[in-house]
């Protein structure tokens, strides 16, 4: 009878024996130093140890953990690391990977290793286009989305003629060329453009040129360093009193603290996450604010829901394999304090809504962080779009 009720019971949880190496190992590959440390770095760490208290530290009784490399914004090192976390330290799933060229680099190594990987501050729509992946997701935006989210609202709102400053390379030529096929199609002009090399130190001439079109909304089109420099520039120059409008296509809520109001008032930008939206992003960003002393960015937030999900289907689905926990994840709504009518989609892009905001002069600002004015929501179909056809997990 003993022995009939020990296989029982070993037949009776099978999912325990079905964690690969006891334990489920999560790797935050980030930038700790350099300049995507702050809206990523120490703080994506922070976000994905909160996800892993939260649930509980376990899963299926074997221990979650969390470990940290910094890829210092080099595709090798990147590379290298995610490889050695798959092959020899058993790492289960990487997060975070700032900077595009980064996270198309790990996400090869997740393809050739079979291991999951969700990216948060890899911007590239190719990553769920041409690139796409079985083992790859993600979560919080793409390029596609925050310049068609920002220029479509925009222009509904009357800003119907815009020149762009681009940052003259890929991410910044992308950003350019998504935001103007929505100014056109919704009726607006596109006046020109000019397009600064990476890390300008001196942007004068550029901003001038974008005053001198009298645009009703100067696009930036690009990334830090150059982004805030040129809201700093534009700010010195009285760009906005002069009538004229500034529309970030990917700017921070930790860009405009170091900015300062008086500099970023009055920029629109598109955002996935602000933590002053509803009781609930107010409730989960004061206990990351205790532990951290600023406010998250949305890639920060992004990953505590990617993690949280990741070990959801973990326990639902009763096993760590990746396709299969990869398959659990599309099964259902994503709805928590990031994500408002989130889905997993079949190209592995997490499609959830975004919302449409001004940065507040000094003088509506209440409080501390409290920098965003909510303008529109902007529903996650129009901002994503549909799959691409290019990604060979898409149903044609």
């Amino acid at each position: 009878m003993l022995g009939a009720a020990l296989a029982a019971a070993v037949m009776s949880s099978p999912a325990s024996a079905q964690i690969s190496d006891d334990a489920v190992k999560i790797g935050v590959l980030t930038d700790m130093n350099g300049p995507a440390s702050t809206p990523t770095g120490q703080g994506s760490v922070t976000a994905a140890q909160m996800a892993v208290d939260d649930f509980g530290g376990t899963v299926l009784g074997k221990p979650i953990s969390v470990i940290v490399g910094d890829h210092q914004l080099k595709p090798d090192i990147g590379a290298g690391i995610a490889r050695r976390w798959y092959d020899t330290e058993q790492v289960d799933l990487i997060v975070d990977v700032p900077v595009s060229a980064v996270g198309l680099a790990v996400q090869n190594v997740a393809n050739e290793k079979k291991r999951l990987f969700i990216a948060h501050s890899t911007g590239a729509a190719d990553f769920h286009g041409k690139f796409c992946s079985p083992y790859a997701m993600q979560w919080v935006f793409d390029t596609r989305a925050l310049a068609v989210g920002t220029a479509q609202e925009v222009v509904k709102r009357g800003g119907d003629s815009w020149f762009f400053i681009t940052d003259d390379y890929a991410f910044g030529h992308s950003l350019e060329r998504d935001a103007s096929a929505v100014i056109v199609k919704n009726g607006g002009k596109v006046l020109g453009a000019v397009r600064p090399p990476l890390a300008t130190p001196d942007l004068s001439s550029f901003i001038l040129q974008a005053q001198a079109s009298k645009a009703k909304i100067i696009g930036i089109a690009g990334g830090p360093p150059n982004n805030m420099n040129e809201i700093k520039t534009a700010g010195e120059f009285g760009v906005l009193k002069g009538g004229q409008q500034m529309a970030a296509l990917l700017a921070l809520i930790t860009d405009i603290h170091s900015l300062g109001l008086p500099a970023a008032q009055g920029l629109l930008l598109t955002t996935s996450f602000y933590w002053d939206m509803d009781d609930k992003t107010r409730e989960w960003s004061k206990r990351y604010f205790a532990k951290m002393n600023r406010m998250p960015t949305m890639w920060q937030a992004g990953v505590y829901s990617s993690v949280m999900n990741y070990l959801n289907a973990v326990k639902e689905s009763g096993t760590d394999e990746p396709l299969k926990v990869a398959a659990k994840m599309r099964e259902k709504p994503i709805e928590d304090f990031f994500a408002r009518n989130g889905r997993l989609r079949e190209d592995n892009l997490m499609v959830h809504d975004l919302v449409l905001v001004q940065v507040k002069s000094p003088e509506e600002s209440k409080y501390p962080w409290d920098y965003y004015k909510v303008l529109a929501k902007i529903s996650g179909e129009d901002a994503f779009g549909p799959p691409d056809p290019a990604c060979p997990l898409v149903k044609k």
